[in-house]
Protein backbone atom coordinates (compact mmCIF):
# COMPACT_ATOMS: atom_id res chain seq x y z
CA UNK A 1 0.00 0.00 0.00
CA UNK A 2 1.22 3.38 -0.60
CA UNK A 3 1.48 6.12 1.62
CA UNK A 4 0.53 9.34 0.56
CA UNK A 5 -0.13 12.83 2.72
CA UNK A 6 -3.49 13.51 3.83
CA UNK A 7 -3.29 17.33 4.01
CA UNK A 8 -5.40 19.17 1.78
CA UNK A 9 -3.90 19.88 -1.17
CA UNK A 10 -1.02 18.19 -0.57
CA UNK A 11 0.06 15.60 -3.49
CA UNK A 12 2.83 13.89 -2.01
CA UNK A 13 3.30 10.13 -1.86
CA UNK A 14 5.69 7.79 -1.07
CA UNK A 15 6.42 6.68 -4.89
CA UNK A 16 7.07 9.70 -6.37
CA UNK A 17 8.48 11.71 -3.82
CA UNK A 18 10.92 9.23 -2.05
CA UNK A 19 13.04 11.64 -0.21
CA UNK A 20 10.30 12.79 2.62
CA UNK A 21 8.83 10.94 5.12
CA UNK A 22 5.66 10.01 5.93
CA UNK A 23 4.43 10.16 9.90
CA UNK A 24 1.07 8.32 11.13
CA UNK A 25 -1.65 10.13 13.31
CA UNK A 26 -1.16 10.16 16.88
CA UNK A 27 -2.60 7.79 18.68
CA UNK A 28 -4.12 7.63 22.21
CA UNK A 29 -2.08 6.43 25.03
CA UNK A 30 -4.26 4.99 27.32
CA UNK A 31 -1.82 2.67 28.89
CA UNK A 32 0.05 5.66 31.03
CA UNK A 33 -2.78 7.24 32.89
CA UNK A 34 -5.32 10.10 32.85
CA UNK A 35 -3.18 13.10 31.99
CA UNK A 36 -1.06 11.44 29.01
CA UNK A 37 -4.56 10.01 27.37
CA UNK A 38 -5.71 13.92 27.56
CA UNK A 39 -2.86 15.11 26.02
CA UNK A 40 -3.29 12.43 22.76
CA UNK A 41 -6.14 13.09 22.31
CA UNK A 42 -5.85 16.80 22.14
CA UNK A 43 -2.80 16.43 19.92
CA UNK A 44 -5.02 14.18 17.42
CA UNK A 45 -7.76 16.61 17.40
CA UNK A 46 -5.02 19.46 16.65
CA UNK A 47 -3.80 17.04 13.71
CA UNK A 48 -6.81 16.53 12.42
CA UNK A 49 -7.75 20.45 12.25
CA UNK A 50 -4.87 21.28 10.54
CA UNK A 51 -5.02 18.69 8.27
CA UNK A 52 -8.45 20.61 7.03
CA UNK A 53 -10.27 17.36 5.52
CA UNK A 54 -13.61 16.85 6.88
CA UNK A 55 -13.97 13.26 4.62
CA UNK A 56 -11.41 11.92 7.16
CA UNK A 57 -13.74 8.63 9.11
CA UNK A 58 -12.26 7.10 12.13
CA UNK A 59 -12.04 3.89 10.69
CA UNK A 60 -9.37 5.48 8.33
CA UNK A 61 -6.89 6.78 10.93
CA UNK A 62 -4.81 4.13 11.16
CA UNK A 63 -4.13 4.62 7.67
CA UNK A 64 -3.63 9.10 7.23
CA UNK A 65 -0.12 10.25 6.78
CA UNK A 66 1.03 13.66 7.42
CA UNK A 67 4.27 13.89 5.24
CA UNK A 68 7.55 15.73 6.65
CA UNK A 69 6.89 19.28 4.47
CA UNK A 70 4.01 20.20 6.99
CA UNK A 71 6.88 20.59 9.91
CA UNK A 72 9.50 22.91 10.66
CA UNK A 73 12.29 20.56 11.50
CA UNK A 74 10.97 17.84 9.19
CA UNK A 75 9.73 15.45 11.80
CA UNK A 76 6.79 15.52 14.46
CA UNK A 77 7.90 16.84 17.64
CA UNK A 78 7.34 14.59 20.97
CA UNK A 79 3.85 14.33 22.93
CA UNK A 80 5.16 15.76 25.78
CA UNK A 81 6.68 18.67 24.38
CA UNK A 82 3.53 20.91 23.95
CA UNK A 83 4.65 23.98 23.11
CA UNK A 84 7.39 23.01 20.43
CA UNK A 85 5.73 24.52 16.75
CA UNK A 86 6.23 21.09 15.30
CA UNK A 87 3.92 19.58 17.77
CA UNK A 88 1.32 18.89 15.19
CA UNK A 89 1.59 20.03 11.52
CA UNK A 90 1.63 23.37 10.69
CA UNK A 91 3.53 23.95 7.24
CA UNK A 92 2.00 24.18 3.79
CA UNK A 93 -1.44 23.26 5.25
CA UNK A 94 -3.67 25.05 2.17
CA UNK A 95 -5.51 26.60 4.11
CA UNK A 96 -5.74 29.56 6.63
CA UNK A 97 -7.56 28.56 9.68
CA UNK A 98 -4.47 26.92 11.50
CA UNK A 99 -4.23 28.94 14.90
CA UNK A 100 -1.24 29.78 16.02
CA UNK A 101 0.23 30.43 13.00
CA UNK A 102 3.49 28.40 13.05
CA UNK A 103 5.66 31.65 13.52
CA UNK A 104 3.41 32.97 16.19
CA UNK A 105 3.62 29.14 17.66
CA UNK A 106 7.73 29.50 17.00
CA UNK A 107 7.86 32.90 18.58
CA UNK A 108 5.85 31.94 21.71
CA UNK A 109 8.56 28.79 22.42
CA UNK A 110 11.25 30.86 21.81
CA UNK A 111 9.41 33.40 24.46
CA UNK A 112 8.84 30.18 26.53
CA UNK A 113 12.84 29.49 26.12
CA UNK A 114 14.01 32.91 27.05
CA UNK A 115 11.83 33.22 30.21
CA UNK A 116 13.17 29.82 31.18
CA UNK A 117 16.73 31.05 30.03
CA UNK A 118 16.70 34.24 32.19
CA UNK A 119 15.02 31.96 35.06
CA UNK A 120 18.07 29.83 35.05
CA UNK A 121 20.15 32.51 34.83
CA UNK A 122 18.95 34.54 37.33
CA UNK A 123 18.69 31.63 39.87
CA UNK A 124 22.23 30.64 39.35
CA UNK A 125 23.72 34.35 39.86
CA UNK A 126 21.60 34.31 43.35
CA UNK A 127 23.66 31.24 44.27
CA UNK A 128 26.73 32.71 43.54
CA UNK A 129 25.94 36.15 44.97
CA UNK A 130 25.68 34.28 48.12
CA UNK A 131 28.60 32.76 47.89
CA UNK A 132 30.14 35.52 46.93
CA UNK A 133 28.32 38.21 49.54
CA UNK A 134 28.16 40.42 46.32
CA UNK A 135 24.27 42.51 45.02
CA UNK A 136 22.68 41.15 42.09
CA UNK A 137 20.56 43.29 39.33
CA UNK A 138 16.75 43.26 39.72
CA UNK A 139 16.93 42.16 35.88
CA UNK A 140 18.62 38.95 36.63
CA UNK A 141 21.84 40.02 35.00
CA UNK A 142 24.91 39.96 36.62
CA UNK A 143 26.98 43.69 36.58
CA UNK A 144 30.34 43.73 35.65
CA UNK A 145 31.39 45.98 38.40
CA UNK A 146 30.29 43.61 41.16
CA UNK A 147 31.52 39.88 40.41
CA UNK A 148 34.77 38.65 39.36
CA UNK A 149 36.19 36.54 36.72
CA UNK A 150 34.67 33.47 37.87
CA UNK A 151 31.18 34.78 38.00
CA UNK A 152 31.73 35.98 34.32
CA UNK A 153 33.13 32.91 33.23
CA UNK A 154 30.19 30.34 35.12
CA UNK A 155 27.51 32.74 33.86
CA UNK A 156 28.95 33.14 29.87
CA UNK A 157 28.33 29.21 30.98
CA UNK A 158 25.13 29.28 31.32
CA UNK A 159 24.02 30.74 28.03
CA UNK A 160 25.95 27.78 26.54
CA UNK A 161 25.91 23.90 26.94
CA UNK A 162 25.61 23.93 30.19
CA UNK A 163 22.19 25.85 29.95
CA UNK A 164 20.93 22.89 27.03
CA UNK A 165 21.64 20.28 29.18
CA UNK A 166 19.58 21.58 32.21
CA UNK A 167 16.67 22.53 29.72
CA UNK A 168 16.65 18.76 28.79
CA UNK A 169 16.87 17.86 32.72
CA UNK A 170 14.04 19.16 32.97
CA UNK A 171 12.00 18.07 30.17
CA UNK A 172 12.94 14.51 31.55
CA UNK A 173 11.72 15.39 34.66
CA UNK A 174 8.69 16.12 33.35
CA UNK A 175 8.13 13.37 31.91
CA UNK A 176 9.05 11.03 34.64
CA UNK A 177 6.70 12.78 37.06
CA UNK A 178 3.21 12.71 34.52
CA UNK A 179 4.59 8.99 34.37
CA UNK A 180 4.82 8.30 38.10
CA UNK A 181 1.55 10.15 38.25
CA UNK A 182 -0.06 8.10 35.84
CA UNK A 183 1.45 4.87 37.82
CA UNK A 184 0.00 6.28 41.15
CA UNK A 185 -3.71 6.59 38.93
CA UNK A 186 -3.19 2.74 37.78
CA UNK A 187 -2.84 1.04 41.10
CA UNK A 188 -6.03 2.99 42.36
CA UNK A 189 -8.99 0.12 43.36
CA UNK A 190 -10.56 -0.15 40.15
CA UNK A 191 -12.72 -3.06 38.40
CA UNK A 192 -10.41 -4.11 36.17
CA UNK A 193 -7.32 -4.35 38.92
CA UNK A 194 -9.51 -6.80 40.91
CA UNK A 195 -10.99 -9.02 38.00
CA UNK A 196 -9.93 -12.51 37.75
CA UNK A 197 -8.71 -12.75 41.13
CA UNK A 198 -11.20 -13.70 43.59
CA UNK A 199 -9.15 -14.20 46.74
CA UNK A 200 -8.80 -10.72 46.76
CA UNK A 201 -12.31 -9.87 46.36
CA UNK A 202 -13.23 -12.03 49.12
CA UNK A 203 -10.38 -10.54 51.56
CA UNK A 204 -11.62 -6.78 50.67
CA UNK A 205 -15.66 -7.15 50.60
CA UNK A 206 -16.87 -10.45 52.21
CA UNK A 207 -17.66 -11.67 48.61
CA UNK A 208 -17.00 -14.69 46.66
CA UNK A 209 -15.91 -13.91 43.70
CA UNK A 210 -15.47 -10.83 40.81
CA UNK A 211 -18.27 -11.88 39.65
CA UNK A 212 -20.91 -11.04 42.53
CA UNK A 213 -19.19 -7.69 43.42
CA UNK A 214 -20.04 -6.38 39.98
CA UNK A 215 -23.22 -7.64 40.31
CA UNK A 216 -23.76 -5.74 43.21
CA UNK A 217 -22.17 -2.94 41.57
CA UNK A 218 -24.47 -2.55 38.91
CA UNK A 219 -27.57 -2.99 41.04
CA UNK A 220 -26.49 0.07 43.19
CA UNK A 221 -24.42 2.16 40.62
CA UNK A 222 -27.42 4.38 39.37
CA UNK A 223 -27.35 5.32 42.81
CA UNK A 224 -23.81 6.25 43.56
CA UNK A 225 -23.10 10.39 42.66
CA UNK A 226 -19.96 10.80 40.45
CA UNK A 227 -19.09 14.46 39.22
CA UNK A 228 -16.04 16.05 38.01
CA UNK A 229 -14.89 17.21 41.52
CA UNK A 230 -15.44 13.62 42.96
CA UNK A 231 -12.19 12.33 44.29
CA UNK A 232 -13.70 8.93 44.40
CA UNK A 233 -15.32 6.96 41.24
CA UNK A 234 -18.26 5.16 42.08
CA UNK A 235 -16.47 1.47 42.49
CA UNK A 236 -14.31 3.23 44.73
CA UNK A 237 -17.00 4.10 47.10
CA UNK A 238 -18.35 0.62 47.05
CA UNK A 239 -14.92 -0.75 47.48
CA UNK A 240 -14.15 2.01 50.23
CA UNK A 241 -18.06 0.72 52.44
CA UNK A 242 -17.20 -3.17 51.79
CA UNK A 243 -13.87 -2.38 53.39
CA UNK A 244 -15.17 -0.75 55.80
CA UNK A 245 -17.52 -3.44 56.94
CA UNK A 246 -15.39 -5.93 56.27
CA UNK A 247 -11.82 -5.04 58.32
CA UNK A 248 -13.05 -2.66 60.22
CA UNK A 249 -10.50 -0.10 59.49
CA UNK A 250 -9.61 3.72 60.56
CA UNK A 251 -10.93 5.91 58.21
CA UNK A 252 -7.24 7.50 58.14
CA UNK A 253 -6.10 3.98 56.88
CA UNK A 254 -8.50 4.09 53.97
CA UNK A 255 -8.25 8.17 53.45
CA UNK A 256 -3.94 6.41 52.55
CA UNK A 257 -5.43 3.92 50.63
CA UNK A 258 -8.13 5.70 48.36
CA UNK A 259 -5.96 8.80 48.72
CA UNK A 260 -8.51 10.88 49.64
CA UNK A 261 -8.71 13.04 53.29
CA UNK A 262 -10.60 11.76 56.18
CA UNK A 263 -14.20 13.39 56.45
CA UNK A 264 -14.41 12.36 52.37
CA UNK A 265 -14.03 8.54 53.55
CA UNK A 266 -16.91 9.22 56.55
CA UNK A 267 -19.09 10.81 54.33
CA UNK A 268 -18.84 8.45 51.44
CA UNK A 269 -18.88 5.29 53.68
CA UNK A 270 -22.44 6.65 55.04
CA UNK A 271 -24.12 7.68 51.63
CA UNK A 272 -22.84 4.36 50.39
CA UNK A 273 -23.99 2.24 53.18
CA UNK A 274 -27.72 4.08 52.63
CA UNK A 275 -27.61 3.33 49.11
CA UNK A 276 -26.44 -0.67 49.85
CA UNK A 277 -29.55 -0.78 52.12
CA UNK A 278 -31.50 -1.35 48.37
CA UNK A 279 -30.14 -5.05 49.22
CA UNK A 280 -32.67 -5.63 51.82
CA UNK A 281 -35.11 -7.92 49.46
CA UNK A 282 -32.01 -10.28 50.27
CA UNK A 283 -33.60 -10.86 53.60
CA UNK A 284 -36.92 -12.23 52.34
CA UNK A 285 -39.29 -14.75 54.42
CA UNK A 286 -39.50 -17.95 51.33
CA UNK A 287 -43.14 -19.02 50.99
CA UNK A 288 -43.83 -22.48 52.54
CA UNK A 289 -43.83 -23.99 49.66
CA UNK A 290 -40.32 -23.06 48.63
CA UNK A 291 -39.03 -24.01 52.38
CA UNK A 292 -40.68 -27.63 51.98
CA UNK A 293 -38.56 -27.87 48.18
CA UNK A 294 -34.91 -27.04 49.71
CA UNK A 295 -35.71 -28.67 53.11
CA UNK A 296 -32.28 -30.03 53.99
CA UNK A 297 -32.69 -33.87 54.86
CA UNK A 298 -31.75 -33.82 58.51
CA UNK A 299 -34.76 -31.32 59.20
CA UNK A 300 -37.27 -33.64 57.55
CA UNK A 301 -36.00 -37.12 59.83
CA UNK A 302 -36.23 -35.17 62.69
CA UNK A 303 -39.09 -32.66 62.02
CA UNK A 304 -41.38 -33.50 59.12
CA UNK A 305 -39.98 -30.83 57.53
CA UNK A 306 -42.53 -28.44 59.40
CA UNK A 307 -39.61 -26.23 60.44
CA UNK A 308 -39.71 -22.80 58.92
CA UNK A 309 -37.56 -20.82 61.05
CA UNK A 310 -34.67 -20.60 63.44
CA UNK A 311 -34.51 -17.65 65.96
CA UNK A 312 -31.64 -16.19 67.95
CA UNK A 313 -30.50 -13.14 69.18
CA UNK A 314 -26.95 -11.71 68.88
CA UNK A 315 -25.83 -8.18 70.42
CA UNK A 316 -23.00 -5.39 69.02
CA UNK A 317 -20.54 -3.75 71.45
CA UNK A 318 -21.16 0.23 71.21
CA UNK A 319 -19.38 2.52 72.60
CA UNK A 320 -20.74 3.63 76.59
CA UNK A 321 -23.16 6.26 76.45
CA UNK A 322 -22.76 9.82 78.37
CA UNK A 323 -26.27 9.46 79.45
CA UNK A 324 -26.85 7.71 81.99
CA UNK A 325 -30.52 6.71 81.30
CA UNK A 326 -29.09 5.42 77.70
CA UNK A 327 -25.91 3.75 79.76
CA UNK A 328 -28.81 1.89 81.88
CA UNK A 329 -31.16 0.90 79.02
CA UNK A 330 -28.18 -0.37 76.93
CA UNK A 331 -26.55 -2.52 79.41
CA UNK A 332 -26.14 -6.10 78.23
CA UNK A 333 -25.90 -8.11 81.84
CA UNK A 334 -24.74 -11.56 79.05
CA UNK A 335 -22.35 -9.56 77.31
CA UNK A 336 -21.38 -7.19 80.42
CA UNK A 337 -21.11 -3.94 77.94
CA UNK A 338 -23.07 -1.79 76.54
CA UNK A 339 -24.74 -3.16 73.59
CA UNK A 340 -27.47 -3.44 70.82
CA UNK A 341 -29.48 -6.36 70.27
CA UNK A 342 -30.75 -8.08 67.03
CA UNK A 343 -33.41 -10.52 66.23
CA UNK A 344 -32.38 -12.81 63.72
CA UNK A 345 -34.05 -15.95 61.74
CA UNK A 346 -33.07 -18.67 59.33
CA UNK A 347 -34.31 -20.54 57.30
CA UNK A 348 -33.56 -24.34 57.31
CA UNK A 349 -31.34 -24.00 54.18
CA UNK A 350 -29.07 -21.50 56.32
CA UNK A 351 -29.95 -18.02 54.58
CA UNK A 352 -31.08 -15.34 56.68
CA UNK A 353 -34.69 -14.64 56.54
CA UNK A 354 -36.06 -11.77 59.10
CA UNK A 355 -33.67 -9.26 60.97
CA UNK A 356 -35.31 -6.91 63.39
CA UNK A 357 -34.18 -3.17 64.00
CA UNK A 358 -31.74 -2.43 66.65
CA UNK A 359 -32.45 -3.40 70.77
CA UNK A 360 -31.25 -2.03 73.59
CA UNK A 361 -28.97 -4.26 75.07
CA UNK A 362 -30.97 -4.46 78.20
CA UNK A 363 -34.44 -5.69 76.01
CA UNK A 364 -34.84 -9.64 76.94
CA UNK A 365 -35.27 -11.69 73.77
CA UNK A 366 -39.13 -12.36 74.47
CA UNK A 367 -39.34 -8.70 74.48
CA UNK A 368 -37.34 -8.45 70.69
CA UNK A 369 -39.66 -11.48 69.50
CA UNK A 370 -43.03 -10.25 70.41
CA UNK A 371 -42.42 -6.38 69.54
CA UNK A 372 -39.99 -6.61 66.42
CA UNK A 373 -43.07 -8.05 63.83
CA UNK A 374 -41.64 -11.52 63.62
CA UNK A 375 -44.42 -12.84 65.03
CA UNK A 376 -46.70 -11.18 61.84
CA UNK A 377 -44.45 -13.08 59.88
CA UNK A 378 -46.13 -16.76 61.03
CA UNK A 379 -49.16 -19.10 59.27
CA UNK A 380 -50.96 -21.49 61.42
CA UNK A 381 -48.96 -24.71 61.50
CA UNK A 382 -45.44 -23.14 61.49
CA UNK A 383 -43.08 -24.31 63.88
CA UNK A 384 -40.35 -22.50 64.74
CA UNK A 385 -36.45 -23.63 66.52
CA UNK A 386 -35.53 -21.49 69.60
CA UNK A 387 -32.68 -21.37 72.50
CA UNK A 388 -34.27 -22.17 75.83
CA UNK A 389 -34.38 -18.21 76.65
CA UNK A 390 -36.55 -17.84 74.42
CA UNK A 391 -40.31 -18.18 76.70
CA UNK A 392 -42.36 -17.01 73.73
CA UNK A 393 -44.53 -20.24 73.31
CA UNK A 394 -47.81 -18.02 74.14
CA UNK A 395 -47.00 -15.34 72.65
CA UNK A 396 -46.56 -17.96 68.89
CA UNK A 397 -49.04 -19.96 70.10
CA UNK A 398 -51.46 -16.78 69.34
CA UNK A 399 -50.86 -17.21 65.82
CA UNK A 400 -51.53 -20.75 65.52
CA UNK A 401 -47.74 -21.48 65.16
CA UNK A 402 -45.68 -23.79 67.49
CA UNK A 403 -42.08 -23.06 69.24
CA UNK A 404 -39.10 -26.51 69.35
CA UNK A 405 -36.47 -25.91 71.64
CA UNK A 406 -34.15 -27.94 73.83
CA UNK A 407 -35.75 -29.01 77.09
CA UNK A 408 -34.44 -27.16 80.25
CA UNK A 409 -32.88 -29.21 82.83
CA UNK A 410 -33.33 -26.83 85.95
CA UNK A 411 -34.71 -28.60 89.03
CA UNK A 412 -34.50 -32.09 87.70
CA UNK A 413 -31.77 -34.50 88.88
CA UNK A 414 -31.28 -36.33 86.02
CA UNK A 415 -33.42 -35.60 82.26
CA UNK A 416 -35.22 -38.93 81.13
CA UNK A 417 -33.63 -40.67 77.70
CA UNK A 418 -36.12 -39.81 75.47
CA UNK A 419 -36.37 -36.02 76.75
CA UNK A 420 -32.68 -36.14 76.50
CA UNK A 421 -32.27 -37.50 72.85
CA UNK A 422 -34.97 -35.03 71.64
CA UNK A 423 -33.16 -31.86 72.70
CA UNK A 424 -29.52 -33.34 71.09
CA UNK A 425 -31.12 -33.81 68.45
CA UNK A 426 -32.86 -29.97 68.65
CA UNK A 427 -29.60 -28.25 69.21
CA UNK A 428 -28.19 -30.23 66.49
CA UNK A 429 -30.36 -28.39 64.29
CA UNK A 430 -30.40 -25.19 66.28
CA UNK A 431 -26.69 -24.55 66.23
CA UNK A 432 -27.13 -23.44 62.61
CA UNK A 433 -28.13 -20.02 63.72
CA UNK A 434 -25.27 -19.60 65.74
CA UNK A 435 -23.05 -20.67 62.51
CA UNK A 436 -24.82 -18.20 60.65
CA UNK A 437 -24.31 -15.20 63.24
CA UNK A 438 -20.69 -16.16 63.52
CA UNK A 439 -20.29 -16.25 59.28
CA UNK A 440 -21.64 -12.90 59.50
CA UNK A 441 -19.64 -11.84 61.90
CA UNK A 442 -16.77 -13.28 60.72
CA UNK A 443 -17.19 -11.73 57.18
CA UNK A 444 -17.22 -8.22 58.58
CA UNK A 445 -15.75 -7.67 61.53
CA UNK A 446 -17.35 -4.24 61.64
CA UNK A 447 -20.25 -6.36 64.05
CA UNK A 448 -17.58 -7.23 66.06
CA UNK A 449 -15.82 -3.93 67.07
CA UNK A 450 -17.29 -1.33 69.38
CA UNK A 451 -19.84 0.41 67.62
CA UNK A 452 -19.53 4.13 67.75
CA UNK A 453 -22.24 6.70 69.99
CA UNK A 454 -23.21 8.64 66.31
CA UNK A 455 -24.26 5.54 64.99
CA UNK A 456 -27.08 4.76 66.97
CA UNK A 457 -28.77 7.96 65.74
CA UNK A 458 -31.45 7.85 63.46
CA UNK A 459 -30.40 9.25 59.71
CA UNK A 460 -33.53 9.04 57.65
CA UNK A 461 -37.08 8.94 56.99
CA UNK A 462 -37.45 5.24 58.01
CA UNK A 463 -36.04 5.57 61.58
CA UNK A 464 -33.25 3.54 60.78
CA UNK A 465 -29.76 4.15 62.35
CA UNK A 466 -26.62 3.71 60.82
CA UNK A 467 -26.17 0.62 62.80
CA UNK A 468 -29.80 -0.70 61.39
CA UNK A 469 -28.11 -0.06 57.89
CA UNK A 470 -25.38 -1.82 58.83
CA UNK A 471 -26.93 -5.08 60.02
CA UNK A 472 -29.00 -4.87 57.19
CA UNK A 473 -26.32 -4.47 54.66
CA UNK A 474 -23.94 -7.53 56.06
CA UNK A 475 -27.00 -9.77 55.89
CA UNK A 476 -28.09 -9.38 52.71
CA UNK A 477 -23.92 -9.76 51.77
CA UNK A 478 -23.97 -12.77 53.65
CA UNK A 479 -27.08 -14.11 51.69
CA UNK A 480 -24.81 -13.85 48.65
CA UNK A 481 -22.70 -16.85 50.41
CA UNK A 482 -22.98 -20.30 49.44
CA UNK A 483 -25.39 -22.32 52.00
CA UNK A 484 -23.63 -23.82 55.25
CA UNK A 485 -26.49 -26.04 55.88
CA UNK A 486 -26.17 -29.12 53.13
CA UNK A 487 -28.63 -30.36 51.38
CA UNK A 488 -28.40 -33.95 52.33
Amino acid sequence: MVNFCAVFGCGNRADREKDLSYFRLPTLRQKHGEQTLQLSEERRRMWLSNIGRSDIKISNFPYTRVCSDHFVSGKPADLYDKLNVDWAPTLNLGHVKVLPSPSAATDRYNRVLCRVKKRKRHDAAETLSSLQDVLVDDQTCLTEESVDHNTREIQTDLNGHNLEQIQQELRRLTIENMELKSEIASRKMTAESLEGDDDKVNYLTGLSTHLILMQVFSLISSYLTETHLSSLTKFQQLMLTLMKLRLNVQNEFLGIIFQCAQPTVSRTFLNTLHVLTRLQPLIRWPEREEIKKTMPMEFRRYLNGKVVVIIDCFEVFIETPSNAEAKAMTWSSYKHHNTVKFLIGITPQGTISFLSQAWCGRASDKFVTENSGFLNKLLPGDVVMADRGFDVKDSIGVMMASVKMPAFTKGKKQMPALELEESRKLAHLRIHVERVIGLMRQKYTFLSGIVPIDHLRTTDDKGLTTIDKVAIVCAALTNLSPNIVSFD
